[in-house]
């Protein structure tokens, strides 16, 4: 047996896994830390991760990526429909409300609910992790957003029921990364609270959360989030922007057709980031449409013109979780900056201006949700056994929901029986 950590993201997924040195992330069949998250659906099977994401563009209406956007939700809600404009997959309404998707597999039209697809990621997952670990898995911590509503959590753990799965505690994605910060980190003093704000910019998402630490301590203050704010909100500008004008440029409607918007998000996106260390960035895509090469370039100052409308929503989510945590500027220690969307300079720039210090990066932007998750699991598993470590390790006791005492082990092996808890 072995504890896992899932981090569930929108464009990608990670695992983490509690072994005896220590937390590790599992590579995939591609030896990538990283696995997308896309489930891709051919004639006569189906391609998962890594695979899923190399049969997009050949079969993008039978391709489903950011399923974390449906699960659980209604398909009337605005911001559903939102989403579903930019998916070149058919949905529609089910009877209960939900999503229901449709599509061409094994030769016939066929349909799934958002919590299948999440299932079969995190099937595939759970088999990844197996082949890594060489043992049948089943405990594990699924990390989730902090704004998500119960029915939307209760997603979550049907998919996990269905892929084999006994998620121990769905935990916060701020708190699991606080909780790594807190636990690896030895720069606390005993002369008061270290408190660290963590901003957490994802794919899809912004989440914010303060945290107070001290040596054997850490408790969470408070939590705020923008559920529609970002990395692919950024591509999303970019996207609109080569749109246009490419329309102008070669009389071409990249909307009109699934493969070609699925091929110039793409391209914007690795634009995006080469924009996050350069200046300037060039487009070049061939055959884009109807035979047409296509060029484009922009500078950084043009994109962060552009983007100021998402920029200026940065700081809204950071100013309510502050305020909701009772504390002042100056006794924020320091800020962490984590998130696949976060390496955009400009958000670096907005988050010194708020709060008067330079953002670090101490942490493993893209791993510590799921090495964080991985980690709680070790803690809550009734079954596992964790052996101390050289330099002092801790255990996680939960208190209450989003207070955590750290305590030293007093054996060289010890069993630790928690109480079962799904939400943190």
């Amino acid at each position: 047996m072995s504890a896992l950590g899932f981090d569930i993201g929108n464009e990608n997924c990670v695992i983490g896994a509690a072994k005896q040195r220590g937390i590790d992330v599992l590579l995939n069949d591609e030896s990538k830390r990283e696995t997308p998250t896309v489930v891709s659906f051919g004639e006569k099977q189906r391609f998962i991760g890594s695979a899923g994401a190399a049969s997009a563009t050949m079969n993008p209406k039978s391709t489903i990526s950011q399923v974390k956007r449906l699960i659980g939700r209604k398909f009337s809600e605005p911001i559903v429909q939102d989403d579903l404009k930019l998916f070149p997959f058919e949905t529609s309404e089910g009877p209960d409300g939900g999503i229901v998707i449709h599509l061409n597999y094994l030769s016939k039209k066929q349909t799934f609910t958002p919590i299948q697809i999440l299932a079969m990621l995190l099937t595939h997952l759970k088999q990844i992790a197996e082949r890594n670990l060489e043992t049948p898995i089943s405990d594990c911590v699924i990390g989730v957003p902090s704004y998500l509503t119960d029915l939307q959590r209760h997603a979550y753990l049907n998919a996990a029921e269905i892929a084999g799965l006994k998620p121990l505690r769905l935990m916060h994605d701020c708190t699991a990364t606080a909780l790594g910060y807190g636990i690896y980190k030895t720069e606390f003093s005993s002369g008061g609270p270290a408190n660290v704000v963590f901003v957490d910019i994802g794919h899809c998402d912004m989440q914010v959360a303060v945290a107070s630490f001290e040596p054997g301590h850490m408790k969470i203050l408070s939590h705020a989030s923008d559920s529609n704010l970002g990395g692919r909100d950024f591509d999303e500008v970019l996207f609109r922007y080569f749109a246009a004008q490419f329309k102008e440029q070669y009389n071409i409607d990249v909307y009109s057709n699934a493969r070609a918007s699925l091929r110039l998000r793409t391209s914007c996106e690795k634009m995006k980031k080469v924009l996050s260390a350069n200046p300037e960035a060039p487009l070049n895509i061939e055959c884009l449409m109807e035979e047409k090469d296509v060029k484009g370039f922009i500078k950084r100052e043009d994109f962060e013109k552009l983007s100021s409308e998402l920029l200026e929503r940065v700081s809204i989510p950071c100013r309510k979780a502050l305020l909701d945590s009772g504390l002042t500027l100056e006794k924020i220690h320091t800020v962490e900056l984590v998130g696949s969307g976060s390496r955009i300079p400009a958000i670096a720039k907005i988050l010194n201006s708020l709060f008067g210090k330079e953002p670090r990066r101490t942490v493993n932007a893209s791993e510590c949700v799921a090495r964080g998750c991985a980690l709680q699991c070790a803690m809550l598993s009734p079954i596992f056994r964790v052996r101390e470590y050289e330099h002092g390790f801790f255990m996680v006791i939960p208190c209450f929901p989003e207070t955590m005492s750290l305590t030293p082990f007093s054996k060289l092996v010890v069993s630790l029986i928690c109480p079962f808890d799904h939400f943190a």
